[in-house]
């Protein structure tokens, strides 16, 4: 909900001004895109809780929400584009901590989290290209 709320807040006008790389996807991808992704990262996160009771991964799956909702507001709400590139190094970190993690623990979760993974290597470049760009 923060990212949300920072991306359709303070997205526009400067999203709509900014130079934007052209394998940019148009807005309307996003929230459906996001809502799948975090269906999937939640329902892999739980299939690890009730098999394994794990705090510490919970820990980290809690921290890594914080990262990725941070990155909308760095982005939108503070037009940091280079913060938010690290955020994105950072969150990828964490999704790589947890599918390592998941592996050993619950197939179906790791393999719940390779979108995820796959979004986010995308966003990355993505992010890469607008910092580069302007």
């Amino acid at each position: 909900m923060i990212g949300s709320y920072a991306t359709t807040t303070f997205k526009e006008p400067w999203y709509s001004q900014i130079i934007l790389p052209s394998f940019n996807p148009p807005s309307w991808v996003f929230a459906p895109v996001w809502s799948t992704l975090y269906f999937l990262m939640s329902f892999a996160i739980w299939k690890v809780w009730i098999k394994s009771f794990e705090t510490k991964l919970l820990k980290i799956y809690f921290i890594h929400l914080f990262f990725n909702s941070t990155w909308s507001v760095v982005f939108f709400g503070f037009h940091l584009i280079g913060i938010a590139l690290v955020n994105l190094v950072i969150i990828l970190i964490f999704i790589i901590i947890l599918m390592k993690e998941y592996f050993s623990l619950d197939k179906i979760s790791f393999y719940l989290m390779i979108p995820y993974f796959a979004w986010s290597s995308y966003a990355l470049i993505l992010n890469s290209s607008i910092f580069l760009l302007n």
